[in-house]
């Protein structure tokens, strides 16, 4: 077997005497070959040492890297090579399959409104320069955030939850900087750090959102912003009670200057009351709010109520000139969110997500395994072996999920599965518990489970 290893000595044949040549060397190496992703670089006082260079060369060429998307630092572990054209796991349909997916975590199609059935009132065209958000739209979302926000905030509009997170964290951060972040968390979460160069320090979870103890570690090693779901949590369906935001509060108080961001981004069709985890003293934080899983995933556009510092550095990106959210797609928005069929619409879908998915967590318990999902259109499930050999048992019986290591944040292995079962009859769900029992018990008896999850079951905590 081809041993992998920094070879110490040689330093890999880096040279140079400046952050550019360094760099050039490094990418050289890359491309013919010498160096592959996943090949580890060399601390950076040893490199830079060996070069005879300043040791912040050294460091500004591992910045260059990592800025490039060439390269990404995991803390103590050090910097790695990356591929920054290596595919990276999405929301979605599973491709190429005839199985029975249960692994999308799509809303039901079914339930979503139709926005071409909405009237719009006649409008003027909007130029370059004008504002950038409907005013009647940004009058509801205030009224509306406001009865959850008590700080005074200012409303920014974005295309999506995703852009939101990623314009907030790019004010922020810098490639190299760390943030806390859930784990297990949502996939765009991992390729929004991976992307961008970040690193994620994880905190852990139960069924009632972040562990206090393991938020304070990462705000211990100096994390200059945290992302939490306060409900809905995706994967797990996790959703904080009012005492646990109250108790994450706590330990943010003595770290005013991180930023904050709440995705809430099932916030229209939750049945968990919000419960919010920034503080008075909080100087700069975000909530936001996505339209996509009430109005439909091609609905782009997310509301985001912040510090008017932070909606400043955000108008500064989204201006009239430059990236604004159509207005079109706001006024669409606007005519969905006060028409009384569509608000119908969403808290009967609201209520079936939540019926159905107590209905499969019932079928689990009946079957022996272990199931929670207190909000949102997954289930998390715990079934007691390693996830990636369950899930190639439970292909063989025909249903395709999504193994739990995909959402964890160093991908390791995992004991739990995310399935997506609102659109299941009865008489499926009874199936597929009794498949994943099968599945499991085969995984078993061939290969006992020997190593630890990386973290305890969420609901077993």
């Amino acid at each position: 077997m081809e041993e992998r290893t920094t070879r110490r000595d040689e330093q890999l044949g880096i040279s140079g005497s400046t952050a550019e040549e360094i760099v050039a060397s490094i990418r050289a190496l890359i491309d013919n070959g010498s160096l592959r992703p996943e090949d580890s670089l060399p601390p950076m006082r040893a490199l830079a040492d060996h070069l005879g260079v300043n040791r912040n060369t050294a460091s500004a060429a591992y910045r260059a890297l990592v800025q490039a998307k060439v390269a990404e630092t995991r803390g103590r572990a050090g910097t790695f090579i990356v591929n920054p054209y290596a595919a990276l796991d999405e929301e979605g349909f599973a491709r190429d399959t005839v199985l029975r997916d249960v692994g999308d975590g799509n809303p039901d199609s079914g339930l979503l409104p139709d926005p071409t059935l909405v009237r719009l009132a006649p409008a003027e065209p909007r130029l370059y320069g004008e504002t950038t958000i409907d005013p009647e739209l940004a009058e509801w979302a205030t009224a509306w955030i406001a009865q959850d926000q008590q700080r005074p905030f200012r409303l920014t509009v974005t295309a999506g939850a995703v852009d939101a997170i990623e314009r907030l964290l790019a004010q922020t951060l810098t490639p190299g900087d760390t943030l806390a972040v859930e784990d297990p968390c949502f996939l765009t979460s991992i390729s929004t750090i991976r992307q961008n160069g970040y690193r994620a320090v994880p905190v852990e979870m139960d069924e009632q959102g972040m562990l206090p103890e393991s938020l304070r570690n990462a705000l211990e090693e100096g994390v200059r912003a945290v992302i939490c779901t306060p409900r809905a949590h995706n994967p797990t369906g996790a959703s904080l009670t009012p005492e646990r935001a109250a108790a994450l509060r706590d330990i943010l108080a003595a770290y005013p200057h991180v930023l904050v961001i709440e995705d809430d981004h099932f916030s229209l069709l939750a049945r968990a009351p919000y419960a919010s985890i920034i503080g008075e003293g909080q100087q700069r934080w975000a909530l936001v709010r996505s339209m996509s899983k009430a109005l439909g995933p091609d609905m782009r556009i997310a509301l985001v109520a912040s510090d008017v510092d932070t909606a400043e550095r955000l108008a500064s990106r989204i201006s009239g000139g430059i990236t604004w959210v159509s207005h079109l797609i706001q006024r669409i928005t606007y005519a969905m969110l006060v028409d009384p069929d569509t608000q119908s619409r969403i808290e009967r879908a609201g209520a079936h997500y939540a019926e159905r998915n107590d209905a499969f967590v019932a079928q689990l318990a009946a079957s022996g395994l272990t199931g929670m999902s207190r909000d949102g259109l997954n289930v998390w499930v715990d079934v007691r072996q390693d996830a990636a050999d369950v899930l190639v048992q439970l292909m063989r019986r025909g249903w395709v999920a999504r193994d739990g290591s995909t959402f964890r944040l160093q991908g390791e292995g995992d004991t739990c599965l995310r399935l997506t079962v609102h659109d299941l009859s009865d008489a499926d769900m009874a199936t597929l518990a009794n498949d994943l029992t099968q599945s499991a018990a085969a995984v078993g008896v061939s290969r006992p489970l020997t190593r630890p999850q990386v973290a305890a079951p969420i609901a077993a905590r």
